[in-house]
């Protein structure tokens, strides 16, 4: 994929002001996107504990929730690299977000089945569409902008990702950890169980029916919004060719950076709700337990927006290093004591997260020039680990207690504190 600039950039005099203008609408269609991918992967956190309890899960099962969700990244990222090189960066927006939108009409055939399975098929549909709108957001928004301020403006749209994260696990802990009811299951026919378990999820269906009818609306406007950015489409190479970048020693192990963030990221804010409720922590009830996740999500939201001027005045990857140091102490803390000072210190852990997917992100693609879309590509299969870490840290939660199955996030954190020393440079070319 060549992109342009913005529509009049290359034209003399007035245009100037004229392509400030696309560039900044530009802009803010990316900080939508951000919210809205953002908001709708934590809802994930709020869905764990309801299906959990409906369908009588152990965590390593309910664990499954995130597997099924961020396996898509793994199967449809280069894919989604190859749609944009060939239809180019907005048009792929608008597939994205109408992949997003059958993703979530399919929790209609999911809640009449009464079966985790369709939950879990219905999930993947709509991280399917969400891999694709993040695939094309991420270097989007790098390239509107000086390469020299990337990870800043990156980090500034990510805030507008944790806001989505903190408005929709609080609607959503309302909407569909209010309703939980308790029954005892056992005592139920197989066609008294499968009645009840389609109504109890009728709250889920109602939630994303409604993100449904808001996803066509943005697919809509985007779509309105196509011819904004000049762009050259050119028929894509084989997709696999994006592996040859692995070759490259700090885009490689900043791929695996972000393998292990989100994975770290997802782990935790899946547990939080279970976390929060064992009567050595806080011990509160379902739905003001998910009342914290946005919390976790929240301080994301203000470390991202203070993140994006501390990156424009210190080094990105010591501040990457000095999050994952931090992250790491206060899994330590949390496992360790009890109370207050147990659930909070896990909370915290967000304000820490806030920096890191954007700074890991810009300082492996640095570098990579026409290339970027197939970076982003790889970089967002990396996101399964999403899907790969939350199983383990539920294995062992299941086998060792929720505790001590904080070591499985606190070593990712690890990891990513080493990539940020190593990446703690710019770049030398040639």
């Amino acid at each position: 994929m060549q992109i342009g600039h913005p529509a009049g950039t290359a034209q003399p005099g007035g245009a100037t002001t004229h392509a400030n203008t696309q560039v900044a609408s530009l802009r803010v269609f990316v900080f939508a996107l951000f919210f809205t991918f953002g908001g709708i992967t934590s809802l994930n956190d709020v869905i764990i504990p309801k299906l959990k309890d409906l369908f009588t899960l152990s965590y390593a099962q309910a664990m499954l929730v995130q597997s099924a969700f961020f396996a898509a990244y793994f199967i449809v990222s280069l894919p989604a690299a190859a749609i944009v090189q060939r239809i180019g960066y907005m048009r792929t927006a608008v597939v994205g977000l109408l992949t997003m939108t059958a993703g979530c009409l399919l929790f209609i055939p999911a809640s009449s089945s009464g079966m985790f399975i369709t939950f879990l098929l219905a999930l993947f549909v709509l991280a399917a569409g969400i891999t694709i709108v993040q695939v094309v957001a991420n270097p989007l928004i790098s390239m509107l902008g000086a390469p020299a301020t990337a990870s800043s403006r990156l980090t500034f749209a990510q805030a507008f990702n944790s806001l989505g994260t903190t408005v929709f696990p609080y609607v959503g802990a309302i909407l569909i950890l209010g309703s939980l009811a308790h029954v005892d299951q056992a005592t139920l026919s197989a066609d008294a169980l499968a009645a009840y378990r389609a109504a109890e999820s009728q709250v889920v269906v109602h939630t994303y029916l409604g993100l449904a009818v808001a996803l066509a609306v943005v697919a809509l406007l985007v779509w309105t919004n196509r011819n904004k950015l000049v762009e050259h489409p050119h028929p894509a190479g084989s997709m696999w060719s994006a592996f040859d970048l692995l070759k490259q020693p700090r885009f490689a192990f900043g791929t695996l950076c972000i393998f292990l963030y989100v994975g770290a990221e997802v782990a935790v804010g899946s547990l939080i709700v279970n976390y929060l409720m064992q009567h050595d922590v806080l011990g509160l009830g379902a739905e003001a337990a998910g009342k914290h996740v946005p919390l976790y999500w929240g301080g994301a939201m203000v470390g991202r927006f203070l993140g994006a001027y501390v990156l424009r005045i210190c080094a990105p990857g010591k501040v990457l290093a000095g999050a994952g140091a931090t992250a790491a102490l206060l899994l330590l803390v949390s496992a360790t004591t009890q109370g207050a000072t147990s659930g909070w210190a896990l909370l915290a852990i967000g304000l820490v997260n806030s920096i890191m997917f954007p700074t890991i992100f810009t300082l492996a693609s640095e570098g990579l020039g026409e290339r970027a879309a197939e970076g982003s590509g790889l970089i967002c299969v990396a996101i399964v680990g999403g899907a790969i870490v939350p199983l383990i840290t539920g294995y062992a939660a299941d086998a060792a207690g929720l505790r001590l199955a904080l070591a499985v996030p606190a070593l990712c954190y690890l990891l990513i504190l080493v990539f940020g020393w190593y990446a703690r440079r710019p770049l030398q070319h040639g």
